[in-house]
C-alpha cells in the first residue's frame, strides 16, 4: 500500500505540469488501519480518529499531488458499514480524519473507542 503511492508520486512527477489533474493520476489507493477515536473540545466539538505514522508520512510524500490546499487531502473513508467522503486534516506532522457525528450515531462510536479505518486516497473525492 505504501509502495502504491510512491509509485502513484513518481508517476505523477513524469507527468508535465497540469497533465491529469495538476499532476495526479486518476488511480486510488486504498489505506487500512486502525486508531483510537478522540475529541477536540472547542466551540463546536469534532471526534477524529489520527492516521497512524507510516501511512501519514507515506500521503505527505505525496501531498503535493493530492491536496487541494492547506494540506487537506481529499479522500472516501469506510468505518464499519458507513462510507463518506471528506477530506484529511494536518495535525503535528500526521493526518487526522475528521469523524462526522452521521457516522459516529450510525456505528454507535464515541471517545475513545478504536476503530478500523479503510481510507481511499488518490483522487479529489469531493467531485
Amino acid at each position: 500500500m505504501l509502495k502504491a503511492l510512491s509509485r502513484h508520486r513518481e508517476e505523477a512527477e513524469k507527468r508535465p505540469s497540469g497533465a491529469c489533474g495538476e499532476g495526479r493520476t486518476g488511480d486510488a489507493v486504498s489505506l487500512e488501519f486502525s486508531g483510537e477515536i478522540w475529541e477536540w473540545r472547542g466551540p463546536a466539538p469534532f471526534y477524529f480518529v489520527t492516521v497512524p505514522e507510516e501511512q501519514s508520512q507515506a500521503i505527505k510524500s505525496a501531498e503535493r499531488f493530492l491536496t487541494y490546499g492547506w494540506g487537506m487531502i481529499p479522500v472516501k473513508v469506510r468505518i464499519g458499514k458507513t462510507e463518506w467522503k471528506t477530506s484529511l486534516w494536518p495535525k503535528d506532522g500526521l493526518y487526522v480524519v475528521p469523524l462526522k457525528d452521521k457516522v459516529r450515531q450510525a456505528e454507535g462510536l464515541g471517545a475513545g473507542q478504536t476503530v478500523e479505518v479503510w481510507l481511499e486516497v488518490g483522487k479529489d473525492e469531493r467531485e
